[in-house]
């Protein structure tokens, strides 16, 4: 599976940490930056450029880690065709995929241990979206609205 990640400073210690576990379990990773630390960068810099390649299939998930992942959250659902949220439990981890298809989990590097993000990031990777009706109806409608804009 292709896996595209991002960070601004606020995640980007963190991200290190997932770059490497993803890379120890056979992920193919793009790493979309930062690609060094800068306490002046902003999460949009790299979160909208992974979001981009989220939806145009370059990448099949997405990861994108800031301070406390809700700036991270805003930007990437602002693109057509990303399904992004701020997970901090195991249950929404793999819900967001079977239930609503989200294709991108968002962290906070301030805010989630290592261990607790490498868990919550392995269960949003193996699951996947349900299809079923009601599920499928309900993105339709999200998807409608996306597509009025």
């Amino acid at each position: 599976m292709k896996i595209g990640i991002a960070s601004d400073h606020g995640g980007f210690e963190l991200k290190k940490v997932i770059v490497d576990f993803l890379k120890s379990l056979n992920y193919d990773v793009t790493d979309f930056g930062a690609a060094t630390l800068d306490p002046k960068d902003d999460y949009p810099d790299f979160v909208i450029p992974l979001g981009k390649a989220l939806a145009a299939n370059e990448i099949e998930r997405g990861i994108a880690i800031c301070g406390s992942g809700v700036g991270a959250s805003i930007a990437a659902n602002k693109i057509h065709g990303v399904r992004a949220a701020l997970i901090h439990e195991m249950f929404s981890a793999h819900q967001g995929v079977e239930d609503d298809n989200m294709n991108m989990i968002c962290l906070g590097g301030r805010v989630t241990g290592d261990e607790m993000a490498k868990e919550l990031i392995q269960k949003f990777l193996q699951s996947e979206f349900t299809g079923a009706e009601r599920h499928q109806r309900r993105l339709n409608k999200v998807q409608e609205l996306e597509n009025a804009d």
